[in-house]
């Protein structure tokens, strides 16, 4: 090897193996005047007078759903990503019966998955459990037990203060001033509450707690609170001021505790009463925290003062740190809009999905129709966008369910005859899968772990991050490669049998999952060379060889097998994964930009967006900003349709929060760039005056 080719391979290796942060550090654009952070936030404060609509107040783990009253008093629930329960087994079922990976099918995949007959009992059990429970309801009542009616409060006057975190609401009851402050503690799960009221004084106030057995009906408060079996309530300890609490619910345990301030009492059921009741006299001011636990309380809780305090710390270390978008400064009359969406996407994801687990497309506010499990394909929309705002720590507890998951990954694919790790669909803790057709060739989810990986080296390029995620990294490329099947005379790997993300039915070759393929085992590659090892010959024979991204005039398809993508409204509809190749990812070999940038266009212009779901629009807006579209990646985000829409409290839709995580990701995008962006600042925004993006903190996206 000449000195000139040496150099050469030097410099390459090098460019190689860098952390991919300090490769673009010196074309980076640089953000402008620094941002006041408090007038950005507060000036998005939620005002919102209906006092059966609830907020989510929450620490990432724990959520309290506080109505209009500041309590529970009618709608509302207690959530925690730790807090799951199963109903028993369906008759005639043992443990050992059940499959643990959630599936009966041995062998590799022909199509949708395979239900022996007589499943049918425990395959609708599966479904159903485990799920998310309510902890418990704390509902404002008057004095002897008597439920407040709607009718009874007026001039109602209610806001969450994202700064602090802490919702005030100001009502009359009788013609009585009554204020409620509600906040949740930074660090336990755990509410606080504090009510002023001359109501209080006379005693014609008080709090209840109560419990309900599990239920999967999202109602305004999930769980059926009028039956008595299958849970008890045991009290461990009760002194006045003090009330705790172990509950049973079937075979699931868990500890709750009431704490009163100075002149409040608390009193446990007697007679026909259900509740454990919190009351004051003498004194205008009742405070209490209420707490959960799987473990049994510490001995000493902290008191209402001392949560909101806490509370109001962790707010603003949140909002003081990490990543920031101003839009204020713009001509476009849509940036308050695009802003408020933005600072509450914030907002809801570090309260609901920053916790042990990923999150459910409903987070901690109900039990939606997959009964509060996460699917694993979603985990990209809940956590991917803590990398671009510098919140990393806000994902990383939940990104463990791949370490966790790692056992039953391993079994799953050496059932269905997989080499490495097959990703799970839909979960909960128990790693089991909820059965459903297509969770065995939905296979988009697979590549995820190494898309999390590569995110979290961007942030913290050392030793210990590839030793974190090499055996993931490395189990994950296995199944990658061992999935596609290879024609004996052409020598192409093919992705069959597959789902799209779009769900649409089972084909093979499709477009976004063949893109998705590539990358990650190019990543994978990468991977292994930057732990010291050998390129795997056999990934690399696969890469190579993969069938073709499906193009037709000049388009994306969704498969090679479906090229009426755009001429038949059946396949127009759901998700656009056509767009999804250069957009969420990054330039591939084997990716024409060009084509991607034609097909950017065409999917806008015919695609049946009523159809569509929250993350599509921010799909296309982050293919828009990457092919070269800025004012078509706003017009994306910006879309005015029923799916697009973001309620008073800023979730996507009412409900789906995979819309809010692809927003932040896809802003962020726009705002401080992509490897390889056009050296300007915010260049996925257009530089016409209409938009004058003030960002900071943002870390480029891949």
């Amino acid at each position: 090897m000449n000195t000139i080719m040496k150099h050469t391979f030097t410099l390459l290796t090098a460019l190689l193996l860098a952390p991919p942060a300090a490769l673009h550090a010196a074309s980076a654009p640089q953000a402008q005047a620094k941002i006041d952070r408090h007038a950005l936030v507060t000036r998005h404060n939620i005002t919102w007078n209906e006092v059966a609509k609830r907020l989510p107040l929450g620490n990432g783990e724990f959520c309290f759903g506080a109505d209009g009253t500041g309590l529970q008093t009618f709608a509302g629930n207690c959530m925690s990503h730790w807090g799951w329960h199963s109903f028993p087994l369906p008759e005639g079922w043992t443990p050992d019966r059940v499959p643990p990976t959630g599936t009966f099918q041995k062998g590799r995949n022909v199509g949708r998955d395979k239900y022996p007959a007589g499943t049918e009992a425990i395959r609708t059990w599966m479904r159903d459990n485990e799920h998310i429970m309510n902890l418990g309801r704390l509902r404002l009542m008057r004095a002897g037990g008597r439920s407040v009616t709607r009718g009874e409060i007026s001039g109602l006057q209610r806001t969450l203060d994202l700064w602090t975190g802490v919702q005030t609401s100001r009502y009359q009851i009788g013609g009585q001033e009554v204020t409620v402050e509600t906040c949740v503690h930074p660090n336990l799960d755990l509410v606080a509450v504090r009510i002023e009221s001359p109501l209080v004084e006379s005693g014609d106030l008080e709090v209840v707690l109560d419990f309900a057995y599990p239920s999967l009906t999202n109602a305004v408060w999930v769980g059926d609170f009028n039956r008595t079996t299958g849970h008890e309530t045991r009290v461990l300890r009760q002194s006045g001021q003090r009330c705790d609490l172990a509950r049973q619910v079937d075979a699931v345990s868990y500890h709750a505790s009431l704490a009163a301030g100075e002149n409040c009492f608390i009193r446990v059921p007697v007679g026909a009463s259900k509740g454990y009741t919190v009351s004051a006299r003498g004194t205008k001011v009742m405070a209490f925290v209420c707490a959960f636990s799987v473990e049994p309380l510490p001995e000493s809780l902290p008191t209402c003062a001392e949560t909101k305090t806490a509370s109001a710390a962790r707010w603003e270390k949140h909002w003081s740190t990490g990543g920031a978008i101003d839009l204020s400064a713009s001509k476009d009359a849509r940036w308050m809009e695009l802003e408020r969406r933005i600072v509450l996407s914030q907002y809801l994801m570090a309260a609901m999905s920053a916790g042990s687990w990923p999150s459910s497309e409903n987070g901690l506010l109900g039990c939606d129709w997959w009964h509060g499990r996460f699917h694993m394909e979603m985990v990209w929309w809940h956590l991917a966008h803590y990398g671009l705002w510098d919140r990393w720590e806000q994902a990383d507890k939940a990104l463990g369910c791949y370490q966790r998951f790692t056992p039953a990954a391993r079994e799953l694919a050496a059932q269905l005859g997989y080499k490495g790790l097959q990703w799970q669909k839909s979960v909960g803790p128990n790693a089991r899968t909820a059965p459903w057709d297509g969770n065995q060739v939905l296979l988009w989810k697979q590549p995820h772990p190494i898309f999390f990986a590569e995110l979290e080296y961007r942030l913290r390029p050392t030793r210990a991050t590839l030793d974190k995620w090499a055996d993931i990294i490395e189990g994950t490329a296995e199944y990658i490669a061992d999935y596609p099947t290879k024609d004996a005379k052409t020598g192409r790997y093919s992705l069959a049998y597959v789902m799209p993300p779009s769900e649409q039915g089972i084909t093979r070759d499709s477009v976004f999952d063949l893109a998705y393929w590539r990358w990650a085992l190019d990543k994978a590659q990468e991977w292994r060379q930057r732990r010291g090892l050998a390129r795997n010959p056999h990934w690399d024979d696969v890469r190579q060889n993969l069938a073709p991204l499906p193009v037709i005039d000049g388009v994306f398809v969704h498969s090679a097998g479906w090229q009426d993508t755009y001429t038949n409204p059946n396949r127009s509809r759901e998700h656009p994964d056509p767009v999804g190749v250069l957009g969420m990812l990054p330039p591939i070999e084997g990716v024409d930009a060009e084509t991607a940038r034609r097909t950017v266009a065409k999917v806008w212009t015919t695609w049946n967006w009523n159809s569509c779901w929250g993350w599509d629009f921010t799909w296309l807006a982050m293919a828009a900003a990457r092919t070269g579209q800025p004012q078509l990646a706003v017009e994306a985000l910006l879309s005015d349709n029923s799916k697009n829409s973001y309620s008073i409290e800023g979730i996507n839709g009412g409900w789906y929060l995979p819309g809010n995580g692809g927003l932040l990701y896809a802003v962020a995008m726009m705002a401080a760039g992509w490897d390889g962006a056009p050296d300007k600042h915010a260049p996925g925004f257009p530089d016409d005056g209409s938009w004058v993006v003030r960002w900071e903190g943002l870390k480029r996206a891949p």
